[in-house]
Formats: structure tokens, sequence, C-alpha cells
């Protein structure tokens, strides 16, 4: 199996579940370039971590954080934010 036969290789942001459980939510995100994840708010503690690409995360506190493959970053809840596709992405968020 490969992340990227889960998700439309023709649409600007797709998600898909990869496990669901009572403790957590793993979900894989793919943003073409170009485009954005629109702002929004997490409930709970998340964790982002590129995997393919290059994207800009941005909050509503000012924070700004290019992430490429490997790179991650933690996300508090109740903070809006949002992503930029700077290249072609994939992405893992773990809830």
């Amino acid at each position: 199996m490969n992340i990227k036969d889960l998700l439309p290789q023709d649409k600007a942001v797709s998600t898909a579940v990869l496990l669901r459980s009572e403790q957590a939510t793993v979900t894989v995100i793919q943003i073409l370039e170009g485009e954005q994840l629109k702002e929004h708010v997490t409930k709970v503690p998340a964790l982002l971590i590129c995997i393919i690409g290059e994207v800009v995360f941005e909050n509503e506190k000012g924070m700004k954080e290019s992430l490429l493959s490997g790179d991650y970053v933690s996300i508090a809840p109740m903070i809006k934010h949002w992503l930029n596709a700077i290249t072609n992405s994939q992405l893992i968020l773990f809830k």
C-alpha cells in the first residue's frame, strides 16, 4: 500500500483517515501546489508531519513555519491555523 493511492491526484485538498480509535485519529492530507487548507481549529492537541513536499503552516498568533519532508509542528487546540502548499505535498496529522 502507498499513501498516494488513498487520495485523488487532481483534487486541490484531500484527506483520508488512516486510523481511528477511541484514543486517536491519524489522517493523511494532500495539498496540491499553490493550494490552501483553509483556516480552521482543532479541539485537541495535534501533531502534523510533512512526508512529501513543502508547506507553510501559519496560525492566528503569528507563527509561520515552513515544513519540508520529515519536518513537523505541534498544533495547539482552539487556535486558528491554515496551510499553504508551496509544492505538491502530503502530510500526516495525529490527533
